[in-house]
């Protein structure tokens, strides 16, 4: 499924924030799930891969649908007061108005997350803590930005970033730090961007088997998209687990032509990109292509404001 939307929705590239940041900031639950202008389209790709890719993008532990139903009503009673236009509920039955889509809140055939996966955009991931630390217990990740689900699952919060370049040196103490502390009134949200040479929404491969994307270096303008994730992080209040959202952004590099700040973000862009070090190129899928990468946006951060039209007289 391709989701080039027409302008962008957040640009965690504009300088605000370095790469390989936390980057937390606190969270109005009134905002926790962003509207969705495709939101039939993309339930209609999450409820394909729910049905074709089952065991790619659904997961779960013995013991945790107690925690994936808090979650599950938590969102649903979010929807429903947030998106009335599109979401209605009838007893225990949720309409999604846009996607002509009527589903069973109560239907014990399923667990949880995969109703959940099936009336909302974002991806869902349950952490609970143990020995270790917190772990990756229950997910639906239709979306993933190249991992796998079947390579993390079950990992701590340390495993699943091993491969994140600073980690375990930098951030590892903090992370769980922040993840042992979050409250549940004191919700967070990040995001942040990657470069990919489509639109599709679904890419499971694992970033331990980097591919080579780009057939065109020197055609990136047309070819490259910038993709964006906002990740929320809220504890639930009953169970205590955290529940981690994923919301996928995809615009192509022709939104910074039509952005008002598009040739100043395309700039702050290219010198993020620049300042990579070889591990974050590396992580990013840019070794061999940042150079082209960032060609293409020089190219259109430098180039020349269009004249206004003359006035017709």
């Amino acid at each position: 499924m391709s989701a080039a939307a027409d302008s962008f929705a957040h640009t965690p590239f504009d300088g605000s924030r370095k790469p390989f940041s936390i980057a937390l900031a606190p969270l109005d639950l009134a905002e926790w799930i962003e509207p969705d202008p495709r939101l039939a389209e993309t339930l209609a790709e999450r409820a394909r891969l729910l049905a074709g890719k089952r065991d790619v993008v659904l997961r779960e532990e013995a013991g945790t649908r107690a925690s994936q139903r808090e979650a599950l009503e938590l969102l649903v009673a979010h929807l429903v007061e947030r998106f009335p236009e599109r979401y209605r509920l009838d007893g225990r039955r949720l309409t999604v108005i846009p996607a002509g889509l009527a589903v069973d809140l109560d239907d014990e055939s399923e667990p949880p997350f995969a109703t959940a996966g099936r009336i909302v955009s974002d991806d869902l991931l349950l952490l609970t803590p143990g020995e270790a630390g917190y772990r990756l217990v229950a997910a639906v990740l239709c979306f993933p930005s190249a991992w796998s689900l079947a390579e993390k699952f079950g990992q701590s919060l340390d495993g699943l970033h091993a491969a994140v370049p600073g980690y375990p040196d930098k951030m590892a103490r903090v992370m769980n730090r922040i993840f042992d502390n979050l409250k549940v009134e004191q919700p967070v949200w990040r995001v942040n961007w990657s470069i990919y040479p489509d639109a599709e929404l679904h890419h499971p491969e694992s970033k331990e088997r980097p591919r080579d994307w780009f057939d065109d270096p020197a055609n990136l303008d047309a070819a490259a998209f910038v993709r964006v994730e906002r990740q929320t992080l809220r504890r639930l209040p009953s169970s205590g687990d955290l529940l981690f959202t994923v919301r996928i952004h995809v615009d192509p590099f022709e939104a910074f032509r039509r952005h008002p700040e598009g040739r100043d973000l395309a700039a702050r862009l290219r010198e993020q990109i620049l300042s990579l070090d070889p591990a974050q190129l590396a992580y990013k899928g840019l070794t061999e292509h940042r150079d082209a990468v960032a060609a293409a946006l020089a190219a259109i951060a430098e180039a020349p404001v269009a004249a206004p039209s003359a006035a017709i007289a």
